[in-house]
């Protein structure tokens, strides 16, 4: 698929173009109708396959559960595995801008399976909860108070803690990995933050973060990489625990299985090793 169709569609989903808009653009770019048409199963999420690890996995127990938040009662899906006796660690997943997904509840099923705790919250609990429409759900995602936002992230954080003594630590996508910075720079006692392709905080904020942090980049991603040299400026001047990790040609949102048109099965595999490595070091010791 032409990069240029690629980008066309980020820009729809993080600039908030009219699908009109965004329609009529990729007819050009396709040359013709009937392509353009054709391209679109690829370019959007299909959660039929979304389904590393089954919904029914005989190892794992799954729950939805509720907690308060910063402004309302918030919702999350919560996998432990079933044989586990000892008080686990603990993470956060942090949805895309698409809400909590199919996609999503298969990565917290993932994250369960390597000997976690883990935790996919709503962050639309508070209005309504996640819709099937994805355009709705990033017209949602875009009008949220950021402040309530980090607030109700900040409860989830606290929700987890009080399930036990074990460390907890978070991993963000997209939006969410622009979370999980923020999370980061708000909360000195989480104990570690994996962001993938997420926006990156304001300098000046970066000597707040405590937490060891795992960055996951792709090569073509000139629109979140464009913050990076700042962003590593300031970690490295800080003197902050951080790793950046640059996945060559490969598009934002490579990890997610879900997406034909972006999805990367090797830096997908070699990002996700590399988490849950990261997990393994800095929540089990």
């Amino acid at each position: 698929m032409k990069q240029e169709i690629i980008d066309l569609f980020d820009e729809y989903t993080h600039k908030a173009l009219p699908r009109r808009v965004f329609f009529k653009r990729l007819v050009v770019l396709a040359g013709g109708t009937a392509a353009a048409t054709a391209l679109l199963p690829l370019l959007e999420n299909n959660y039929a396959k979304a389904s590393m690890v089954a919904e029914d996995d005989p190892q794992l127990s799954i729950e939805t559960v509720t907690y308060p938040g910063a402004d309302g009662t918030l919702s999350g899906y919560l996998a432990r595995p079933k044989a586990a006796s000892e008080d686990l660690p603990k993470v956060i997943v942090i949805h895309e801008n698409r809400g909590l997904n199919a996609y999503v509840k298969d990565v917290v099923r993932r994250t369960a399976l390597a000997g976690y705790e883990a935790l996919g919250t709503d962050f639309l609990s508070t209005v309504g909860g996640t819709p099937t429409d994805e355009d709705k759900a990033r017209e949602m995602i875009s009008a949220l108070d950021a402040q309530q936002t980090l607030g109700n992230l900040k409860a989830t954080l606290t929700f987890l803690q009080s399930r036990g003594s074990g460390k907890v630590g978070c991993v963000g996508f997209c939006w969410g990995g622009g979370m999980t910075n923020q999370l980061a720079v708000n909360a000195p006692d989480l104990g570690a933050a994996v962001a993938f392709y997420g926006s990156v905080p304001a300098a000046e904020s970066v000597p707040n973060i405590q937490a060891p942090l795992l960055l996951h980049y792709a090569g073509l991603d000139e629109r979140i990489n464009q913050g990076i040299p700042a962003y590593e400026a300031a970690l490295r001047t800080a003197g902050k625990t951080y790793t950046i990790c640059m996945y060559g040609e490969v598009n934002h949102a490579f990890h997610n299985d879900t997406n034909e048109a972006r999805y990367d099965a090797n830096a997908a595999q070699l990002s996700w090793e590399r988490t849950i490595a990261f997990f393994d070091y800095f929540l089990k010791s």
